[in-house]
């Protein structure tokens, strides 16, 4: 029997389905995941139910994975309506005890604890606050503003004091990926935007504002960025910026995002996702029927990604913003050199979505 075994924490979000995905895939790895909702994984894993925000039950589920060699901390709680919670003190205390509540029990029980692995984001660098240099380095000093990435990180450092075990912080930039009914997922986002559009026989119009350069990172990527941190001892207590390798400007993609679609580009039609979408949940209902999709309510599939699509289009934004670009040379430096096109990614996983029928089909 192998001697790694991943935990897996938040395994039904974005980031949690595709690193179970990942690892349940290699030959030499016991992969468990733990989430509230057992998710539509594939491949060889144990899927236990567990709230982070029961106590008691996270000792008990916990106390019984003494396996446990490495983890992958991807467990998120949002505020509703997704940006306007970014902050709130609820939001980041929240996810703080959600930490707690997990690892004080875990790491009683995982006598053989090797690598902890946490998940931040550019907020790190108060992109969601105000312009950064670009491009945002790993070494610069915490950007002074309140986050529950800080509250986290010192839990965890503070932890793995005259400890064995190591932690490495991975900041992706927006991620793209598979899940269902989460607060950041532009891929249903934009799937059923699209699928909405098609029933209403108007082409795939840009719903945002003046363009902003962003950087991307696939969730299957992120997911083998986690595996060469957790098995290099060389990336232990560091921190690592993570993405595809490229930029994008959403006016330049959204051809291909159309193409992947089976749509024609319109004109630019500023779109405010987040109220006008729900009005028009009986249109997505119609395409679940027409195409047997898998079926999901439209907010059983978006979640919140709405607001997070608004903010991602710059939706009411009149002229171009900075943008925030992080540097990963680091990550380079250090050995890992994975990369994707972004234009590559996006028809990949329409196409992935299409053949697991969670929405239309090109046709």
């Amino acid at each position: 029997m192998t001697d790694k075994s991943v935990l897996i924490v938040g395994a039904s979000g974005v980031v949690g389905r595709a690193a179970i995905e990942h690892f349940a895939a290699l030959p030499d790895w016991r992969v468990t995941g733990l989430s509230r909702r057992i998710p539509d994984t594939q491949g060889d894993a144990t899927l236990l139910k567990l709230d982070l925000m029961d106590k008691t039950a996270c000792e008990h589920v916990l106390s019984q994975l003494g396996h446990v060699t490495h983890v992958v901390y991807a467990a998120l709680y949002e505020e509703p309506g997704l940006v306007s919670g970014w902050r709130e003190d609820h939001q980041m205390q929240t996810n703080l005890e959600m930490l707690e509540n997990f690892f004080t029990p875990l790491r009683k029980a995982a006598k053989d604890l090797q690598h902890f692995t946490l998940l931040q984001g550019t907020k790190a660098y108060g992109a969601h606050l105000h312009a950064i240099a670009v491009p945002a380095r790993e070494r610069w000093a915490r950007d002074p503003h309140p986050n529950f990435y800080w509250l986290q990180e010192d839990f965890i450092r503070t932890q793995q004091k005259a400890q064995d075990w190591q932690w490495t912080i991975m900041r992706p930039q927006i991620i793209f990926g598979h899940a269902l009914g989460v607060p950041m997922n532009m891929l249903a986002a934009i799937g059923a935007y699209g699928a909405i559009r098609k029933a209403e026989g108007k082409p795939l119009s840009f719903p945002g504002g003046a363009p902003v350069v962003f950087e991307a990172v696939d969730a299957r990527l992120l997911a083998r960025a986690f595996e060469w941190a957790g098995t290099n001892p060389d990336c232990g207590n560091h921190i690592f910026n993570i993405t595809n390798g490229d930029v994008f400007v959403w006016r330049n993609v959204w051809p291909t995002i159309a193409d992947a679609l089976g749509m024609d580009v319109g004109d630019d039609e500023p779109i405010l996702l987040q109220e006008e979408m729900p009005k028009r949940a009986d249109l997505w209902d119609q395409q679940v029927a027409k195409y047997g999709l898998q079926p999901n309510s439209l907010q059983g599939l978006v979640g919140d990604s709405f607001y997070y699509a608004d903010f991602s289009f710059a939706y009411g934004l009149k002229e171009s913003a900075p943008p925030a670009l992080v540097s990963t040379i680091k990550a380079r430096q250090f050995g890992f050199h994975d990369c994707i096109d972004t234009e590559d990614m996006l028809h990949n996983w329409f196409k992935r979505l299409q053949d697991m029928k969670i929405i239309p089909p090109v046709g």
